[in-house]
């Protein structure tokens, strides 16, 4: 039943695919078609229709190719990148086409029933050449950003700052810093000194904690083995801290038995412990400063539509209503259907899972992205009566191999006590 199911898949996306193609011709056309020499419409028309016939094998082959081996490999991971660049590209042009082909059958019903037609005789007014002008034009927007995204924009490594006002934040602790990462996802590194680049920006901050929240692979724990040196690098001088993300249990590939699953999962919670990181298993720490305390917490993955392990009531055993709390919890939904309502507050929140879908669009006064449509806190703050939610945009990628507009981010977070 479920390779019928992905043979339907493949067939619908082959039909989409060919009509997102058809659909851009037409632009090409109207655009050749005044031109002079017939044979060089002829072969521009040609050559097209030889190229998108090779890319729609290549893609729907790379789609059948995953179902079957349940793992993208790198060759893979190349042709989705070329085939979202391309969809993105060819529904900028659409985008236009059809606001065109909108007022075309507008100016046809209006034609057909006051019985006048143009001097050429049709109907419904053929396509306007420098709207199929304008359509390439833009369309190269999203081509040029998706293609740097794929070659820089995955390494573009940003900080994000924010200082945050508590009543009841313990004196000692005014103006402790936090430096956050998040969705490292190792195995889709190819370039460990751009990797480098991002590291040495965590370190620069010189905070007072660090801390990792989720996703350290993609699949396998051996995936992060070949940054585990330059990952160790990374200290602060009250600790590191850790926890995991959907993405670490090993879900999304087939094992050849369970065992080997269970296996990989212990190997990845001691490479943790190689590169210096305390992973919090549903359970807290606690932070002295100046003979005053801060309370540290993390529990596994608990989101809606993942995994749901995680236990925060566990974490919480043996912490009082009244103490300072900031929690490690992969997923932002976490926050959003138990945290913010919790009885026993919990004053920050520190998530990633989301990785602002890699692609969006963020200025002071706009913020969009894909992500917006299945998580309510998808990048950024997020505060309820008191009780606040970082979402970290994530430091590595995974599926789509780029980002566009959406950075890979360090966070620091300043904490400061109410005046």
């Amino acid at each position: 039943m479920r390779n019928f199911g992905n043979y339907i898949f493949l067939a619908l996306l082959l039909l989409v695919t060919f009509f997102l193609c058809w659909y851009v011709f037409q632009a090409l056309k109207t655009i050749v078609g005044t031109w002079q020499n017939p044979i060089l419409r002829t072969g521009v028309a040609i050559s097209y229709w030889l190229v998108f016939s090779v890319y729609c094998v290549l893609v729907v082959s790379t789609f059948l190719t995953i179902f079957q081996e349940k793992n993208i490999s790198s060759r893979s991971q190349m042709i989705l990148n070329v085939f979202l660049t391309v969809s993105i590209t060819q529904l900028t042009v659409i985008l236009f086409l059809f606001g065109e082909d909108l007022f075309r059958l507008a100016r046809g019903g209006v034609n057909f029933f006051s019985a006048s037609s143009p001097e050429d005789g049709s109907l419904i007014p053929g396509r306007r050449l420098f709207v199929s002008h304008l359509a390439l034009m833009v369309a190269a927007i999203p081509l040029y950003s998706f293609v740097y995204g794929m070659l820089k924009g995955k390494y573009n490594f940003k900080v994000f700052r924010e200082v945050l006002y508590f009543d009841d934040l313990p004196d000692a602790f005014d103006g402790f810093t936090i430096t956050q990462i998040s969705d490292i996802h190792a195995g889709s590194f190819k370039d460990p000194d751009a990797v480098q680049k991002g590291i040495d920006l965590a370190i620069a901050q010189g905070s007072d904690l660090f801390v990792f929240t989720g996703d350290l692979v993609n699949h396998t724990a051996d995936e992060i083995e070949p940054l585990l040196d330059r990952f160790r690098g990374i200290k602060a001088p009250y600790g590191q801290y850790s926890i995991l993300g959907n993405h670490d249990y090993g879900d999304y590939i087939s094992w050849s038995n369970p065992l080997d699953k269970a296996s990989n999962f212990e190997s990845l919670k001691k490479q943790h412990q190689k590169m210096g990181y305390k992973l919090l298993l549903d359970e807290h720490v606690t932070l002295e400063k100046d003979g005053e305390k801060l309370h540290l917490l993390g529990v596994e993955n608990w989101g809606v539509g993942f995994k749901s392990k995680g236990n925060i009531d566990k974490a919480l055993k043996g912490v009082q209503d009244k103490d300072f709390k900031i929690l490690l919890s992969h997923d932002p939904s976490h926050w959003d259907k138990i945290i913010k309502n919790h009885p026993n507050k919990i004053h920050l929140t520190l998530s990633g899972h989301t990785h602002g879908m890699q692609m969006g669009v963020e200025t002071p006064l706009f913020r969009w992205s894909p992500a917006q449509y299945r998580y309510p806190q998808w990048a950024g703050l997020t505060e309820q009566a008191g009780r606040f939610l970082y979402v970290n945009r994530g430091f590595g990628f995974h599926a789509f191999a780029g980002r566009v507009g959406i950075w890979p981010e360090v966070t620091v977070i300043k904490l400061k006590k109410s005046a």
